[in-house]
This record gives C-alpha cells, structure tokens and sequence, in this order.
C-alpha cells in the first residue's frame, strides 16, 4: 500500500458504540479500501472495562483486515492520543436515576477536559475530533476549550444521527427510499430541543412540504419523533443506540473528510461564527458543506417565524448548559 497509516483513536472503545464502530474503521468504511489505519483504543483504567478492550482486540485480529496496520489498547490518554489524526471520544457517563443535568455535566466535564488536554499535547498537528459522548455538544465545547493549541474548526459534535433519523421519518411518510431526501438540516443541540429543519428539506429534489401535505404531522408529530428518539430505542430494546450512533460517526466523518454532495450539506455541530445569529462560541448543529478545501457554514438557508422560535429555544438550552459548566469552573 501506497498511502501512509491514518491514526485513530476511540474512547469508550469496549462500550456498545465503539464495538459497532472498530470494525468498520478497520474494514476500511470509513476512509476508502486503500487507507490502511492505526488504531488507539483508548477505555478506563478499570479490570473489566480493560479485559473487555482486550477480547474486541482479539476479534479485530481475528478479523484479519488488510487495512488494519496495528492496535494499540490503553487507559492511558497520552498513549491514546499519540500522532491521532482522528480522535473520535465515544465515552462519556450516561444519566443515571436521580442525577441532575448539572451533575452528569460535572462528572463528564472533567473526563472531557482531560482528553481536551491530552489531545493538545500529543495529537498530529492535523487533528481532527468529533464528540459522540452525550451530551456532545457542550462536552465538545468543554473538550475544545482545554485544547486552546487545537484550531475551533477542528471540532466537531454529532447530531448527525439525527439528520438520518429525519431522513428516515420523511421518507417513510413520502414513501420513498432514504436516499431521496437531501438538504436536511438539524438546529442546536443534540438533545430534546433539537429542530430538525423540514422546510429546507428536499424530496426527490421537490420542497418536502410540497410532497408532505400533511404539515400539521411535519410541525408536531416528526419534530416529536426525531427529538425523542432516543429515548424511544432505550425504551424498546432497554439499550441505548449503538449501531445507528456508530453509523452517524461514520457518516460524519466521511462527509467532513471527503465533501458533501453538490447543492447538498450535512448536519453536524461546530464552533458558532455567529452565523444565524447564533452566538459565537457555541457547539451549535448547522447544515455545512464540506470539501477537500474544508469545511463552511451553508449561508443563506430560509428560516422562517416557525424555524426562528425553534431554533432560540435550543440556542438557549446551549447557553443554560455552557453557563453550568463554567460556574463549575469546566470552562472560563
């Protein structure tokens, strides 16, 4: 092979996300059939969660990928991080029964702030990263504000995963494949205030709502739908979302590396230029476009009174969660 080794490096690799993302990274769907990769798998310094990394160690061996050139597994973030290109943070604690938001925002600011620090001190200086960890936004913000060395615009949060969500409802109610809805746009946080933005979308290159007569079930029922799915998966399968999150991270990751689509553009959140409005500073969900040359904040997207409110209401949300964390002193 021609092309040198991509380093990437993944926490939370033994969890249920990053189990159904190693292999896909290492089949090469990630980065095409000719991008060998490194692997840094980086998970807690505890004995289970360490025997765990080592039997998906074992599985990728015995996968016999072509493209995979080595694993390194580690609890330690220095090692983890070391020469990473891609730096993909899956691990993060989830909300337990009894826990205030403040309190989950602690717990994983720190964890955040210090893979923040450890990517600045030993990452490639091309490195790029993208939160999965909920809540990712504001752990991305937390994350990019300990690695001050590391450009804003190599940032970035997933809210991918809820632009396939949308997709797939608006499909299925239009009654086509997923792959005809293009230009949809998801607004703010990944969280329940989250505004997937269905006046932008385009089916089959028409106006969504000129397909979809129906738009009292695009204003409640959809919005509803994509906001809440999350905690529709827990609730049928007792688990959170792993396959389709690992999915999403794949999806973002190609979109940001190899460009979006003519006249198309991906969801995914960035540091706020103050586009929109929006102010600068926040991890805010955008559409942009994407492109070898790198990447932009798609300028001149309609947004109507309806959209408008909408996308305040999780604007604010981001605020509440960025003043939590600096009062925690996460953040200055």
């Amino acid at each position: 092979m021609s092309k040198s080794p991509i380093t990437v490096s993944v926490t939370g690799a033994a969890g249920q996300i990053g189990y159904s993302l190693l292999f896909r990274i290492a089949s090469g769907a990630l980065f095409g059939p000719d991008q060998p990769v490194k692997l840094r798998l980086i998970e807690i310094p505890d004995e289970k969660a360490m025997n765990a990394l080592k039997g998906v160690c074992m599985e990728l061996d015995d996968c016999a990928f072509p493209l995979l050139h080595s694993i390194t597994p580690t609890s330690d973030l220095n090692e983890g991080f070391s020469g990473t290109n891609w730096a993909i943070l899956v691990g993060s604690v989830p909300r337990k029964a009894g826990m205030e938001r403040k309190d989950l925002l602690s717990i994983n600011g720190k964890i955040f702030t210090g893979q923040g620090q450890a990517i600045a001190r030993n990452a490639a200086s091309d490195v790029r990263v993208l939160v999965v960890g909920n809540p990712c936004n504001t752990n991305c913000l937390i994350a990019m504000n300990s690695a001050p060395e590391v450009p804003s615009n190599r940032w970035f949060a997933m809210t991918r995963l809820d632009e396939n969500r949308a997709k797939s409802q608006l499909a299925t109610k239009a009654g086509v494949l997923a792959s005809s809805v293009s230009n949809l746009a998801i607004w703010g946080n990944h969280s329940a205030t989250q505004y997937p933005d269905f006046f932008n979308a385009r089916i089959d290159g028409k106006p969504a709502t000129e397909v979809i007569s129906d738009h009292d079930w695009l204003k409640g029922d959809f919005i509803k739908t994509v906001q809440q799915r999350g905690a529709a998966i827990i609730a049928a399968r007792g688990l959170s979302s792993a396959a389709s999150a690992a999915n999403a991270a794949c999806d973002t990751v190609r979109s940001v590396s190899q460009g979006t689509a003519n006249g198309d553009w991906t969801s995914v959140a960035v540091c706020s230029d103050g586009s929109y409005g929006i102010e600068k500073g926040l991890i805010f969900s955008f559409p942009v476009r994407t492109s070898a040359q790198g990447w932009e904040i798609v300028q001149g997207v309609p947004v109507n009174e309806f959209s408008q409110a909408k996308i305040k209401a999780t604007e604010d949300e981001l605020k509440e969660e960025r003043a939590a964390v600096r009062e925690l002193g996460l953040i200055k």
